[in-house]
C-alpha cells in the first residue's frame, strides 16, 4: 500500500535528521486521519460534504468536521 510505504518512509527521514518524537507521531498516523483533516480544511461545508461524498451536510459536520473557532491574534 502507497499509504503505509510513505508513512514508513517519513518515519524514517525524521528519525535520520534526529527528530525521534517526530517519527514516532508519523507512525502513527493512520490513513482514517485524512478524511477528516480533508473535510476541515475546506471552508465551505458544501464542499466538503461534496468531497467526501455525503448527501448531508450534517453527517459531514458531526462527524468528520474538527476547526475550532477563528479568533484575531492579542496583538
Amino acid at each position: 500500500m502507497r499509504f503505509v510505504d510513505a508513512r514508513e518512509a517519513a518515519a524514517a527521514k525524521a528519525k535520520a535528521d534526529g527528530k525521534a518524537a517526530l517519527a514516532a507521531r508519523i507512525k502513527q498516523f493512520q490513513f482514517r486521519d485524512v478524511r477528516p483533516k480533508a473535510a476541515s480544511e475546506l471552508d465551505d461545508i458544501k464542499q466538503a460534504s461534496k468531497l467526501l461524498g455525503h448527501t448531508e451536510e450534517e453527517i459531514t459536520k458531526k462527524v468528520y468536521r474538527r476547526v475550532g473557532e477563528k479568533v484575531n491574534p492579542t496583538r
